[in-house]
């Protein structure tokens, strides 16, 4: 089993993380940088995409032809990380959810003509996006069978009634992905639906507070009485919404893992500088036992979240759907970040609580990470079914497949 990578991803990795050394990190100390719910404002933000266009850093993920840089979903896996080094990192790159995971999803499943309308302007950066699923209760929220928005055929059109929570960036985006129930069946009940934010018959009610921060379009609670949508707007067919929720999800929960080692990763660096110059007793921190041992157990789980996170995006690269393999990288990705934070903080003392360290931001914003496109509890149910379906199987190592045989002359 190789985790190496090749040399021109090395090169790319290397260009982000000059980019994020020499441009970004500079930035997160001056207060000038933020917006008012403390991500990174939006002047400077059009300023630093533009530098990072220039420098053929800018939607990585998407294929060539469409302005993107055409990477596997392992390469994405070392160059999220090293983007989410800084904390303004990935929607500076155009690979920040929830875009990320909604131009993904169009890319596999959209017509070429969805994807010029909805898709491209995305990749271009020239409009943000949402993805319209959770519900209030008693509506869906990891259970998507439980969706109570619905949307009633009328001829070429469906209108749309219910209520979302939650929707991440819906006050900034002008693209909207939606779903919702049109039939009662259990598997083929939802459909996936594409609607601009200016079409009447919807609104937000409010922009929901968090602990923070946020995302540029905060998350928001919309409600829909009237949204007309066309019916050549629908994504994939009548009763996909379930197949195409599952398939966003999947690949986003796992980009979700990358960004969050990258910020781990980050935290541990600060940790480390604090703790080879500061002093206590006459002695560097560095050199106490017991530092060694939080900074030790800290870089051993980020380590296990990172190897999890590759492999399941190994798994995706061969057309596996991964399921365990994306449940445990998320497990394990947003316990360590919440973990590795707050070992930090500790190893800071008074500042590392303060706002003079970027730590308290990272520590607020690592808590939603438990939580977001499924609770760890969720996650760990889906492993289990795993074990439960296949037992012992379910260690077997995948096999690679066959190298074509040499001819011979």
């Amino acid at each position: 089993m190789d985790f190496s990578i090749d040399s021109k991803t090395r090169a790319l990795r290397d260009r982000i993380r000059t980019f994020v050394d020499d441009v970004l990190l500079p930035l997160e100390s001056s207060a000038a940088s933020y917006d008012e719910h403390e991500n990174v404002a939006e002047g400077l933000l059009g300023e630093l995409r533009a530098q990072a266009r220039e420098r053929g850093l800018w939607s990585l993920q998407m294929p060539r032809e469409r302005g993107g840089g055409g990477l596997s979903v392992a390469q994405m896996a070392v160059c999220y990380e090293e983007m989410n080094r800084s904390i303004f990192g990935p929607v500076v790159f155009n690979s920040a959810a929830p875009d990320d995971g909604n131009m993904i999803l169009l890319n596999k499943v959209a017509t070429p003509d969805q994807k010029d309308q909805w898709l491209q302007p995305i990749i271009d950066g020239k409009v943000r996006s949402a993805f319209a699923m959770t519900e209030p209760a008693p509506g869906a929220g990891s259970d998507p069978s439980m969706m109570l928005t619905r949307a009633e055929r009328a001829g070429d059109k469906w209108i749309i009634h219910g209520r979302k929570w939650f929707i991440t960036g819906a006050a900034a985006a002008t693209h909207f992905i939606l779903i919702a129930r049109t039939s009662a069946d259990a598997r083929k009940g939802l459909t996936a639906f594409l609607f601009h934010a200016n079409t009447p018959g919807w609104r937000i009610i409010r922009r929901i507070p968090i602990m923070g921060p946020e995302e540029h379009g905060g998350h928001c609670e919309i409600e829909f009485d009237g949204l007309e949508i066309p019916d050549a707007h629908r994504l994939m067919e009548v009763g996909d919404g379930l197949k195409a929720t599952q398939i966003r999800l999947g690949t986003a929960r796992l980009t979700h893992c990358m960004r969050w080692n990258g910020m781990a990763r980050r935290a541990l660096e600060l940790a480390v500088a604090h703790v080879n110059t500061r002093k206590a007793g006459g002695d560097l921190l560095a050199a106490r036992e017991g530092v060694q041992w939080m900074l030790g157990e800290a870089a051993m789980k980020l380590d296990v979240a990172r190897l999890l996170t590759m492999r399941a995006a190994c798994c995706l690269d061969t057309g596996d759907f991964a399921r365990a393999e994306i449940s445990m990288a998320k497990i394990a990705a947003s316990e360590t970040l919440h973990q590795v934070v707050d070992t930090a903080i500790q190893l800071h003392g008074a500042k590392g609580y303060s706002k003079d360290t970027r730590l308290e931001w990272m520590y607020r914003y690592a808590r939603q990470a438990r939580l977001v496109d499924g609770a760890s509890e969720v996650h760990k149910m889906v492993v289990a079914r795993s074990l439960l379906e296949t037992g012992s199987e379910m260690w077997n190592w995948k096999t690679q497949a066959a190298e074509p045989t040499a001819s011979k002359e």
